[in-house]
């Protein structure tokens, strides 16, 4: 049985979106479950707007994404002298032909067969004139003109087309430039390409590439056409959706194992999990769970699913990806924010807003800002009060651990008969200069230790 090579061919003539990055992740996953390899071409063959800029942030793209691919990416712009070996084979073989007519004239036999109530296609003048090469000439192939060509796709099952639907579609331009579909199927052969899951944009495609399989004598590679994403809104996905690219969802602090796992669940299903690792993405998928219908991208969902990684993930191993959202110069060490990160994890859906709900963590007792509409409000006289004795009395704990200031909290409260309200927002206004925080107040205090905790709270009686 032959090994399963599966690819992505983007062209850099823009950035990896997240429309893109999907199709990649399919193939890439359909390689790794089958045990076989993933290559990767750069169709750069547009050479007014291809770029290296887009060619780098492509491959950044997907290695941020955790996709490895076999052997160095292949360049349609190095290989035109290998398709035009192809064309010139199959003008040799009688299976292609050169064409003299004009842009215009092509056109113009387009419309007289729409008036005509026909398929609008090249007619096929030049056929059998056997031209040889000249200027402005293009090389076309022969098509059959009856039959049909069939496929099964691993997506859409049976497609069938009638071959008289299709013209003799240009493998050479007049500049000397292969054609995409010529392109295609030459580089699939040749870099052993054997499955070939695409956006489904490509359906029309497929006939006619079939057709050039047959043609030069090769092997049909197998292929699945994966429907597109739609915005909530049920139209096609736009930047206002999120049709983002993907190195976006990098800078808005999303984790790229979340981003895998939510765009592999857009169109792809395993029972009613939600979450995967990445050894039970290799496992589980198949493109007979591949869905036929357009997947609606939902940012709450995304959201949902990076939360959850977040939660699952050891503090340490968010430590870096926080830092790279905090305030330039921020010193805080490591061990510092690991003890900061489990109080964030519970409630924050990225780094940027774990790094939001972590501000007051990186200030001192000095330079910590307080929201002075909730000081005016929250600490009167008897607040006052309450937050020097309790001072004092965390002060003169030695033990200073979650049971002692619990322990020290609550008898201060027995003794005062009050109840736990009476200390829970001045205290936490006093620690993190607002009242909402991430964290319970014996967790907060643990992480600032006992000098900052004292000193906060000794500054902050003197803000009213």
């Amino acid at each position: 049985m032959a090994k399963t090579v599966t690819r992505f061919a983007p062209s850099p003539t823009g950035h990896l979106h997240i429309g893109g990055a999907r199709t990649a992740l399919f193939a890439w996953l359909l390689a790794k479950n089958k045990g076989g390899e993933f290559v990767l071409r750069i169709e750069d063959t547009d050479r007014q707007r291809s770029e290296q800029e887009y060619t780098d942030a492509i491959l950044d793209s997907m290695k941020w994404l955790g996709m490895d691919w076999v052997g160095e990416p292949i360049y349609q712009s190095e290989r035109f002298d290998i398709y035009n070996g192809y064309i010139d084979q199959l003008l040799a073989e009688g299976k292609a032909y050169w064409c003299e007519c004009t842009p215009e004239e092509v056109d113009a036999m387009r419309e007289k067969a729409m008036q005509e109530k026909r398929k609008p296609k090249y007619d096929g003048s030049c056929r059998e004139k056997k031209l040889g090469p000249g200027e402005n000439r293009v090389v076309r192939f022969k098509a059959p003109l009856d039959g049909r060509t069939s496929f099964t796709d691993m997506i859409k099952g049976p497609i069938s087309v009638e071959n008289a639907e299709m013209d003799d579609m240009i493998l050479r331009r007049s500049d000397g430039s292969p054609t995409y579909n010529l392109a295609v199927v030459v580089d699939d052969h040749t870099m052993g390409v054997t499955d070939v899951l695409r956006g489904d944009d490509h359906v029309n495609n497929t006939p006619r590439q079939i057709l050039l399989y047959q043609a030069l004598g090769w092997d049909v590679p197998n292929f699945g056409h994966v429907p597109m994403i739609l915005g909530p809104d049920k139209k096609k996905l736009s930047k206002r959706h999120g049709a983002l690219s993907v190195m976006e969802y990098e800078k808005m602090g999303y984790l790229p194992e979340a981003v895998v796992n939510y765009l592999v669940r857009l169109g792809w299903s395993h029972g009613d999990q939600e979450i995967f690792s990445r050894e039970e993405l290799f496992s589980y998928f198949n493109t007979d769970s591949l869905g036929n219908s357009p997947s609606v991208f939902d940012t709450k969902k995304l959201d949902w699913v990076n939360s959850e990684y977040i939660k699952a993930k050891a503090p340490a191993d968010l430590v870096a990806g926080l830092r790279t959202f905090l305030p330039e110069g921020t010193e805080a060490e490591d061990a510092y924010l690991e003890k900061i990160i489990p109080l964030l994890q519970p409630r924050a859906t990225n780094y940027q807003e774990m790094a939001d709900m972590c501000d007051f963590f990186l200030m001192d007792a000095q330079t910590l800002s307080y929201d002075m509409e909730a000081v005016a409000k929250v600490f009167t006289p008897d607040a006052l009060e309450i937050i020097k004795e309790l001072t004092a009395r965390i002060d003169a704990d030695e033990e200073y651990s979650h049971d002692s200031l619990e322990a020290v909290c609550k008898g201060f409260l027995e003794e005062k008969g009050l109840k736990f309200k009476a200390i829970g927002q001045p205290v936490r206004l006093a620690l993190c200069g607002k009242t909402q925080s991430p964290g319970g107040l014996y967790e907060l205090m643990l992480v600032l230790g006992k000098a900052e905790t004292i000193a906060r709270m000794n500054r902050a009686v003197t803000l009213a």
